[in-house]
């Protein structure tokens, strides 16, 4: 069993920074994919960014290309998300979640495709 617990969210104003960290506890982080969604009140879950198990490949989606950052530390079962240039609509509950496959070289999109969830941070940015 994995357990994923993020932390960093906040309150920040629009143009600020915060940085998320995704801690695992369980075996064998170093061998899988990690990735970042996010979900604002109404609106569905959507992928924000992810990472394979080496680190070797990142994916972000439109809209935070340039501002958000994603990297892993094997050594410590932690995933980050450096987030700068806040805009109010990056305003969402955050989650970290891990693939479901193993050495996966790529980085997939849809939520079905990751098995473990964290249970979210908040982030809201104001205007």
């Amino acid at each position: 069993q994995v357990q994923l617990v993020e932390s960093g969210g906040g309150l920040v104003q629009a143009g600020g920074s915060l940085r998320l960290s995704c801690a695992a506890s369980g075996q064998l982080f170093s061998n899988f994919g990690m990735g970042w969604f996010r979900q604002a009140p109404g609106k569905e879950r959507e992928f924000v960014t992810g990472i394979t198990w080496d680190g070797g490949t990142t994916s972000y989606r439109d809209g935070v290309k340039g501002r958000f950052t994603i990297s892993r530390d094997n050594g410590k079962n932690t995933v980050y998300l450096q987030m700068n240039s806040l805009k109010s609509e990056d305003t969402a509950a955050y989650y970290c979640a891990q693939y479901r496959n193993a050495y996966s070289n790529y980085v997939p999109r849809d939520q079905f495709e990751y098995h473990y969830w964290g249970q979210g941070t908040q982030v809201t940015v104001s205007s």
